[in-house]
């Protein structure tokens, strides 16, 4: 048994149920509508050098630089294409690596109630995605849905994630 089925370990009463669904690639994922701050329209990024590349960059979101997770490729796969539907999720963690930071996802399709009788935990997915980052996986009338852990997700890559860009780019120029 991996890490994912921590989220079946959990109290009842400190579970979320509520998810924010959306697509990468062919893939569905969704994460705890607890950690999204808010959904903004794919505006302009600028590179980071040196930065991982999982990192596309910053945006600008009310004059604060924010760090943008190119999911595509921290997955391991291709980085994530501009289009129509294109969006930047805003994630808030908590705990030792509080901070804000978005996510590029190829659209963004709704908020489902997920009760805990509903999540498994995750199939070995041929290393296809490191479960690490995997809370479960939620069964819907139509299919299924990877719930991810964000708190991993965001806190992974050494820290480089939820550092500040001008910490990224200082730390990294030293």
């Amino acid at each position: 048994m991996s890490e994912s089925i921590s989220l079946l370990h959990t109290p009842r009463e400190t579970v979320p149920t509520q998810y924010l669904t959306f697509r990468l690639g062919q893939e569905m994922f969704a994460v705890s509508t607890l950690s999204v701050r808010e959904i903004v329209e794919y505006g302009p990024i600028t590179a980071l050098p040196l930065a991982p590349p999982s990192i596309r960059g910053v945006t600008n979101l009310r004059g604060a630089a924010i760090a943008v997770l190119d999911l595509g490729v921290f997955f391991g796969g291709t980085p994530t294409q501009q289009s129509p539907r294109s969006c930047i999720v805003m994630l808030e963690t908590r705990g030792a690596s509080a901070g804000l930071m978005g996510i590029i996802v190829d659209a963004v399709s709704e908020v489902l109630e997920i009760p805990l009788d509903r999540i498994e935990p995750a199939p070995d997915l041929n290393g296809r995605l490191n479960q690490t980052f995997v809370l479960g996986i939620g069964k819907l009338d139509g299919g299924f849905v990877l719930l991810l852990d964000i708190e991993r997700l965001l806190g992974a890559d050494d820290g480089l994630v939820l550092q500040s860009p001008v910490a990224l780019t200082q730390g990294l120029a030293s």
